[in-house]
């Protein structure tokens, strides 16, 4: 998995059948050190996050694992909203504090 920061969304009318009805996100990859990478991806959302919300994404096979999405041609499904992120004794990343 990898961090990553929705950006926005990405909205297609015209899309292979098995991918209707599913949300779509831009994200921006984030370091360990949570330094925002010149790289983007766009995933499958399955658990309803949002625009700058930090999240987990799997990538690769590891996408087409959740219930649903095994016979979809995907490559990145964001798996989890972050709310907190720790490296040593450094905060990283709060969600709590993002919006203060």
């Amino acid at each position: 998995m990898q961090i990553a920061k929705v950006r926005g969304t990405v909205v297609s009318t015209q899309k292979e059948p098995t991918l209707r009805g599913v949300k779509l996100l831009l994200l921006q990859l984030v370091d360990e050190e949570g330094n925002f990478l010149p790289k983007y991806e766009v995933a499958a959302d399955s658990v309803g996050a949002g625009v700058d919300e930090w999240v987990l994404v799997s990538r690769g096979s590891a996408a087409r694992q959740i219930p649903g999405n095994e016979q979809r041609p995907l490559d990145a499904a964001v798996v989890a909203i972050i709310d907190t992120i720790h490296l040593e004794d450094r905060l990283i990343y709060s969600k709590k504090d993002q919006y203060r």
